[in-house]
């Protein structure tokens, strides 16, 4: 186990290696000036060049990155140009949000999906399931800000059950991560129904159903723990993308993610802010799925890592 769990770190550091030079050479070629974003439209070309050299993005790429990833040996993700503060302090700051956010809707993606997924499949055939698979690729398609501003249009605005946005308390957790909930939990029921199917086809079902155990028994002690592997790495990856990609929805509800984050820097080309955002993300994704490996065995023991 110990040494799996080193093997997979040691990757995790080659991993982040990689993304890091990938999202650094972009950024360098990007048409886009940081130095003349910070300086403004009316300053002069020496006014911007001496703000360049003091950033040092009058050096070669190479050297960049090296004083970069020396940074992060360091544990120094940078200074943003535009704030002012370390990058680690502005992440440090979001991160709460996001990660709250996060669970919120992985637990609504669950709940949903799974239910979902698994009434489909033991009703497969039925107008349920077509219901169902209907609803759930209604889920998958539809934009993240329609279904944000349905939902508060519907249960704030009209309703008064939740406020319109902000961030702090339970009450305004539950849209966004129904949101996200409903959008992700397509992926979720399908994955189930179709890994539900094919396990309930298996020998190990036929024999347990002929031993006479019941069908809730069945059902739950004997395929779910086998149909739901697959769900479990997608967790995985929706931890990373739920740490940077819910742009949209933390606009609609104004929530404080690093999502947002990230957005702004964007817009502003605040290169420390979108590379420290982005090795954050790639980092919860490695980690996502490492703890997914480390789960399946514990649900199936037939499973060894390797």
């Amino acid at each position: 186990m110990m040494a799996y769990i080193a093997r997979r770190l040691l990757q995790t550091v080659v991993i982040l290696l990689g993304i890091s030079f990938v999202t650094f050479i972009l950024l360098y070629l990007t048409p886009a000036d940081p130095a003349r974003q910070i300086a403004g439209r009316s300053a002069t070309a020496q006014t911007v060049e001496n703000i360049r050299e003091q950033l040092g993005l009058n050096l070669p790429f190479y050297e960049q990155y090296m004083r970069y990833v020396g940074g992060l040996v360091q544990g120094d993700f940078g200074r943003s140009y535009l704030q002012k503060t370390e990058v680690s302090t502005l992440i440090a700051s979001r991160l709460p949000a996001s990660l709250l956010l996060m669970a919120g809707a992985i637990t609504c993606e669950l709940i949903f999906g799974l239910t979902m997924g698994i009434v489909a499949a033991l009703r497969r055939g039925s107008r349920t399931d077509d219901t169902l698979m209907i609803a759930s690729f209604v889920g998958v398609s539809a934009p993240q800000f329609v279904v944000g501003i349905l939902l508060l249009y519907v249960f704030a605005v009209k309703l008064g059950w939740f406020p319109i946005g902000g961030y702090g308390t339970f009450a305004h957790l539950v849209l966004p991560s129904l949101t996200l909930g409903f959008l992700g939990a397509g992926w979720y029921s399908r994955m189930m129904r179709s890994s539900l199917i094919e396990v309930m086809r298996q020998d190990f079902i036929r024999t347990a159903r002929a031993t006479g155990n019941g069908r809730a028994k069945v059902l739950f002690r004997h395929a779910m723990p086998n149909a739901i592997l697959p769900v479990i790495a997608m967790i995985g990856i929706d931890i990373g993308l739920f740490m940077s990609g819910i742009v949209v929805v933390e606009s609609v509800f104004g929530w404080p993610g690093i999502g947002q984050l990230a957005w702004q820097a964007i817009q502003r080309v605040d290169i420390p802010i979108i590379m420290g955002v982005t090795l954050v993300s790639a980092f919860a994704i490695v980690l996502g799925n490492l703890l997914a490996d480390l789960i399946t065995p514990l649900i199936d023991p037939r499973i060894k890592l390797r």
